[in-house]
């Protein structure tokens, strides 16, 4: 509840303050709010091309937090702003800390008064200093406090700090099979020049340096094996994998069965010793961190015994991406044990085998509706006492119709940002789409680096969640 301060109760010298931290969001809104679209005062201004924004808060963002503390705390709800001077003599940026400050420096009758106001940062440095007029409140006004709605900013923050955890790590070497359009070539180009993945090209060579003419793309440097057909191409991928040569796979102008069938063999393919199973990493503006949904897009209609390796591999995943311990919701349409349902059954003995350690590295809970799964308040509603029921990092699907219907809702609807990955294999497996953007295609990469560390080394690269 914020009270306010009357004009009668003001005293010379009283002051107030509000500390903030500068973040990303704080830009883009206020660029939205003001339609102040100048690069210099965006996070995406990078003159330098080093992949650090180089954006200054705006200087007017800073003056409306003096406007947030007369308005909120002294004198408060009912204060009329009348006049503002500000000199602005340093910048602050992303990340900064900063304090607004207002001390009342007179009162000149008939409610009006003056104010001192800055704004400075930890360091001492001044960025907004002047003087605020202000016709104060005669009576006393209580207001609730959140009296404005939430706002979603729709960019991938999540998947950024991915993005930064790749930067000390070596790219991997990838076979990317049939990269014989603009969208899967310039993926995998996008991939190398970002010093994620060093591709080999497998496919029509002819036709590979065809379309990197059409795009003006060098190959220089790279690695072109010739293939003809898909299936071949596909099983060079695994050969190379088999050498040595190659730590990735990623998928180009194929279908996915292309893609996966002499990969799943059991004779000379690239099984694991779980089932293969992929897994949607997804980015959705508004949720706090990121949200895993399994199985979308290999396996058809798991039994039980699959839904073990699937819900195993993605808390493996999860784990590579900073997790120490992920949370799993096994989703049906109910979050009772209905005998008639399925779904309902295998998501309980999926429980009762991560609590008896059959299931390793995290909590496992179902059957939970999609609401109490997310929503800790739905949970609470249904009287659902769980580690998982409401904190769900992971989403376990019932069938791929399910799991597909969900990640592209949550793609189309939503907003979200979805990289993909096969695990379970020798080796992390990109299937990357022709509808996927520059910005998937790339997460689709980091998300292969960071397996492929954690595969590798036993520890995440990513801060832990």
């Amino acid at each position: 509840m914020a009270r306010n301060t009357t004009y009668d109760e003001l005293v010379v010298g009283a002051t107030a303050s509000l500390v903030r931290q500068i973040t990303a969001n704080d830009l883009w809104v206020f660029a939205n709010a003001s339609g102040n679209l100048n690069p210099l005062v965006l996070p995406s201004f990078d003159p330098d091309g080093d992949g650090h924004s180089d954006a200054v808060a705006p200087e007017l963002w800073a003056g409306a937090l003096i406007s947030a503390v007369l308005g909120n705390q002294l004198p408060g709800p009912g204060t009329r702003h009348l006049a503002q001077t500000f000199t602005f003599p340093e910048r602050a940026r992303v990340g900064d800390t900063v304090t607004a400050q207002v001390t009342v420096k007179a009162k000149r009758g008939e409610g009006r008064a003056t104010f001192d106001t800055r704004v400075t940062t930890t360091d001492g440095r001044v960025i907004a200093a002047g003087e605020a007029e202000v016709i104060a409140p005669a009576t006393r006004i209580d207001v609730p406090d959140e009296l404005a709605p939430p706002v979603t900013v729709v960019r991938h923050q999540h998947i950024e700090r991915l993005m930064k955890a790749c930067a000390p790590l070596e790219p991997l070497a990838t076979a990317v099979v049939c990269p014989e359009d603009a969208a899967s070539l310039g993926g995998a180009l996008l991939g190398r020049a970002h010093n994620l993945i060093r591709p080999v090209l497998i496919g029509d060579v002819a036709k590979i340096r065809e379309v990197a003419r059409a795009m003006g793309a060098s190959l220089d440097g790279l690695e072109l094996v010739e293939a003809a057909g898909a299936f071949p191409a596909a099983e060079k991928a695994v050969s190379l994998v088999h050498q040595g040569a190659a730590q990735a796979v990623m998928k180009g102008r194929l279908h996915t069965d292309e893609l996966l069938k002499p990969m799943v063999r059991k004779d000379g393919g690239l099984r694991g010793v779980r089932r293969i199973s992929h897994v949607f990493v997804m980015d959705v503006p508004g949720l706090p961190e990121l949200l895993l949904v399994t199985d979308a897009a290999v396996n058809i209609a798991p039994t039980l015994e699959d839904k073990v390796d699937i819900v195993q591999n993605a808390i493996f995943l999860a784990q590579a991406l900073g997790y120490a311990q992920p949370k799993v919701g096994v989703l049906s349409a109910v979050e009772i044990v209905n005998p008639a349902m399925q779904s309902t059954l295998d998501a309980a003995v999926l429980s009762k085998m991560a609590e008896r350690g059959q299931i390793v590295g995290g909590f496992v809970d179902g059957p939970l509706a999609m609401d109490n799964a997310l929503s800790l308040k739905a949970a609470q509603s249904k009287g659902i006492t769980s580690l998982v029921a409401g904190r769900a990092n992971v989403l376990m699907v019932p069938n791929i119709e399910a799991g597909n219907m969900l990640a592209k809702e949550l793609a189309f609807v939503a907003h979200a940002e979805g990289p993909g990955l096969v695990v379970g294999a020798k080796v992390p497996i990109m299937l990357t789409s022709r509808a996927d953007d520059d910005s998937t295609r790339l997460a689709s990469c980091a998300v292969a680096v960071l397996e492929a560390h954690f595969r590798r080394t036993g520890k995440s690269a990513v801060p832990s969640t």
